[in-house]
C-alpha cells in the first residue's frame, strides 16, 4: 500500500469503513485499498454500503478530484463472500447491494474518474468493479476473469452489457460464457487495459498514481464534463444525439464556473493554472 505522504483538511470526514484503507498519496487524490488479504479481497454485503459510501464522499469532497482502487495481497478482488452467499442462500435471505452496483462501482455513474490498479486475481465481482472503472493499470501477473458460470451463478453487477462495449461481442461471450481466465497482456489488446507495468503492488499502484496526477492537474470542471462526454457515447447514445445532450446539459454550467475562464487566462499569462474545486 502506498503510504500517506498528504493530509488534506476535508469538508466532512472520510466515510467509516471495514473492508478497505483509505490514503492520499498525492495532492486531489483518494487511495482506497482493499483490506481482507486472506480472503482474496472478497467482499461482504455490509463492504458495498461502505464502498458506495466512499465513493459519494469522492464525489462531494473539494479536496479530491481523482479515486484509484487497489487490493492488498495478491489478489485484487476475487468477487463476492461465497461463504456468507452460501449463509444467505441456507437462510434463504437476500445480499443487499446498492443501486451503484458492486462494491459501488460496478454500475456506478458517479461525477469523478476512479482508477483501478489491478495487483493480482480480479475475479468476478472484480472483474464487474473493473469494467465500470474509468482507467485500468494490471501489473504483469494479473488475471481476469468471470467465472460465475462455474458456479451456477450470473455476473448480474453489470459487467455483461458493459464488457460487450469495450471488448466486442465476441469476446464477451467468450469471457461470459467459458469463465476462462485472461491474463493482463490479453486483456491489455483487447481493449480492457489500459497498461500493464511490472510485476509488483506498488509498481500498478505508482502507475495509477501517475495517471491520477496527469488528471487531478487538469480542470476539475472540465475533467468532470469531459467524461460525461464519454461515458454517453460509450453507453449508446448516438454521436449527434450525445453531443446536444452534452452541450444543451453542461457548456452552461461549465462557462458559468471559475476555471474555464481562469484555464485561458493562465495561458494568455504563460502561468500554471490554480483551479478552483468543482461547483457543478
Amino acid at each position: 500500500m502506498a503510504p500517506i505522504s498528504f493530509a488534506p483538511k476535508f469538508s466532512a470526514p472520510p466515510p467509516t469503513i471495514t473492508v478497505a484503507i483509505l490514503s492520499f498519496p498525492a495532492p486531489k487524490i483518494l487511495l482506497v485499498t482493499l483490506n481482507r488479504p486472506k480472503q482474496l479481497n472478497s467482499i461482504p454485503s455490509a463492504g458495498h454500503v461502505e464502498l458506495n459510501n466512499v465513493w459519494q464522499w469522492l464525489d462531494e469532497e473539494p479536496e479530491l478530484s481523482v479515486g484509484i482502487i487497489t487490493g492488498a495481497g495478491r489478489a485484487f478482488c476475487a468477487g463476492a463472500d461465497l461463504k456468507e452467499w452460501n449463509n444467505h442462500n441456507e437462510k434463504r435471505t437476500t445480499r443487499p447491494t446498492p443501486p451503484a452496483g458492486f462494491a459501488g462501482l460496478s454500475r456506478r455513474s458517479g461525477l469523478k474518474p476512479v482508477i483501478a490498479a489491478v495487483n493480482g486475481l480480479c475475479f468476478g465481482g472484480g472483474t464487474e468493479m473493473i469494467v465500470n472503472c474509468d482507467m485500468v493499470v494490471a501489473n504483469r501477473n494479473a488475471s481476469f476473469a468471470l467465472p460465475e458460470v462455474k458456479r451456477g451463478v450470473v455476473p448480474f453487477a453489470g459487467a455483461p452489457p458493459r464488457l460487450i462495449r469495450t471488448v466486442g461481442r465476441v469476446r464477451a461471450m467468450e469471457m461470459a460464457l467459458t469463465g476462462r481466465t485472461v491474463g493482463a497482456e490479453e486483456a491489455r489488446e483487447w481493449g480492457l487495459v489500459n497498461r500493464v507495468v511490472d510485476e509488483g503492488a506498488e509498481k500498478v499502484v505508482e502507475a495509477a498514481i501517475e495517471l491520477a496526477t496527469m488528471v487531478a492537474e487538469n480542470s476539475p470542471d472540465a475533467v468532470i464534463i469531459t467524461r460525461e462526454g464519454v461515458k454517453m457515447g460509450w453507453e449508446g447514445c448516438g454521436a449527434e444525439e450525445g453531443t446536444r445532450i452534452w452541450q444543451e446539459v453542461w457548456q452552461g454550467r461549465l462557462a458559468k464556473g471559475e476555471n474555464m475562464r481562469e484555464g485561458v487566462r493562465a495561458f494568455v499569462e504563460k502561468r500554471k493554472p490554480v483551479w478552483k474545486p468543482a461547483k457543478l
